[in-house]
């Protein structure tokens, strides 16, 4: 070969790989909970790419929360910064639609031919639907279910064929297990979870809302309220609950020092990696939810933030992908999460299912599935936080034994801040 022949071909195999390199559409996503959902993303971007070798996904560090993955979108759409493709909690799609951040994701699935076929039922396409469009598609879905330590129900004398059906029953197995030693909690109910899920939880369980219709006026004030608050405050009086962080709450049931754990149905993966064979780990439904009443879903969606007509084509297929049946049956498996597509409870994890239990609870649990309320207004967030502060009041034990008048605090300061 020549040594202009050898110069052609290097120029050509240059060109080739350039022309390979630009062809890559590159998609910035950004998704919460790193210590969650890191090997769902590990395993969907290994899927995704080798599917579509000409999208290279791009992930940014994890927001910490639903809250935080709220305030980042919304400075970042001031400053021009906002990633393509943004996991949002399910109660928070409402702001970035209201601000118009979100992409109305109706002309993608319009093109769709068997969308329906695919696992995408009406119900799932409601949970991020907002005026009359979809704007998210539901990626993991949670509802509140109940953690036992087997090991500390059988020592405190409980039958363990018949676990609490009731918030009574609960606080009574709770006192019995926390009399079985100083190092011992009887149990730990995760209030402090984001957008006060477990706050609507027990008040949407009794019938109950957080607004009237029209949202204008506070509605958890009612019998609901009364009781959800009053219960609350008998988790420290009488179940031995303690003042714990999330984070050392979960701590206390994994370690095998705390006999019940309330909380989402997310963390069951993990929970079951982390305890081993320390102790006997059983879940088991809400308590007391009364004929009418739901629970509200957790958990979060996809929102398309790009406007950029190239990259949309792109991000509808990663929203897809992940959503699918197989990128839905990979968030069951890593995590805890159900998948609100039907393909994949149908045909990717019967089997997951029969051999794993604990992660069958809450599925059974979804006839009782309610939307995770957002509040109106540019005043959202900080609602959310006068609630959290609220309830802490009753925590720290500053006012554990005025349930009521906390209860009369809160529907008071809430109602400054709703939409006039």
């Amino acid at each position: 070969m020549t040594l202009k022949s050898l110069q052609r071909l290097i120029a050509a195999c240059t060109l080739t790989l350039t022309g390979s390199a630009f062809a890559a559409t590159e998609l910035v996503v950004q998704y919460p909970y790193g210590g969650t959902f890191k090997e769902t993303f590990t395993e969907i971007k290994a899927e995704f790419e080798s599917q579509y070798p000409d999208i290279q996904l791009n992930f940014r560090a994890p927001y910490e929360n639903y809250e935080d993955a709220t305030q980042k979108v919304m400075r970042e759409s001031i400053t021009k910064r906002l990633p393509d493709i943004s996991f949002q909690g399910l109660n928070r799609v409402r702001p970035l639609v209201e601000r118009d951040i979100a992409v109305s994701l109706e002309p993608f699935i319009a093109k769709e031919q068997s969308f329906d076929k695919e696992g995408y039922h009406k119900a799932m396409l409601d949970i991020g639907t907002y005026n009359h469009e979809v704007y998210a598609v539901p990626f993991a879905v949670s509802l509140p279910i109940a953690y036992y330590n087997m090991d500390l129900v059988r020592q405190a004398g409980w039958d363990e064929h018949n676990l609490p059906k009731t918030w009574d029953e609960v606080i009574q197995l709770a006192q019995q297990i926390d009399a079985l030693g100083d190092d011992v909690t009887g149990m730990v109910y995760g209030w402090q979870i984001t957008g006060n899920w477990l706050w609507q939880a027990p008040v949407f369980s009794q019938g109950g809302s957080m607004l009237s219709a029209d949202e204008k006026t506070v509605s958890f004030g009612g019998e609901e309220g009364q009781w959800a608050l009053e219960t609350f405050a008998r988790f420290f009086k009488e179940g031995g609950m303690k003042n714990y962080s999330s984070a050392d709450g979960r701590q206390s049931f994994i370690s095998g020092k705390a006999g019940i754990w309330f909380w989402s149905t997310s963390n069951v993966t993990k929970a079951e990696q982390l305890i081993g064979d320390k102790f006997e780990m059983k879940t088991n439904f809400f308590p007391s939810v009364k004929a009418g009443g739901r629970l509200p879903a957790g958990g979060n969606a996809i929102v398309m933030l790009t406007k950029d007509a190239a990259k949309q084509d792109a991000a509808w297929k990663f929203i897809k992908f992940s959503t699918s049946g197989k990128g839905a049956a990979i968030v069951a498996q890593t995590t805890g999460y159900m998948p609100p597509n039907k393909k994949a409870n149908e045909e990717y994890l019967t089997d997951f299912y029969r051999d794993h239990p604990n992660h069958y609870t809450a599925v059974k649990q979804l006839p009782l599935m309610t939307d995770w309320y957002a509040f109106p207004g540019k005043n959202g967030l900080k609602i959310t936080k006068i609630i959290h502060d609220h309830m802490q009041s009753i925590a720290s034990g500053d006012r554990v034994n005025e349930s009521g008048a906390v209860l009369n605090d809160m529907v008071s300061d809430v109602q400054k801040y709703l939409p006039r």
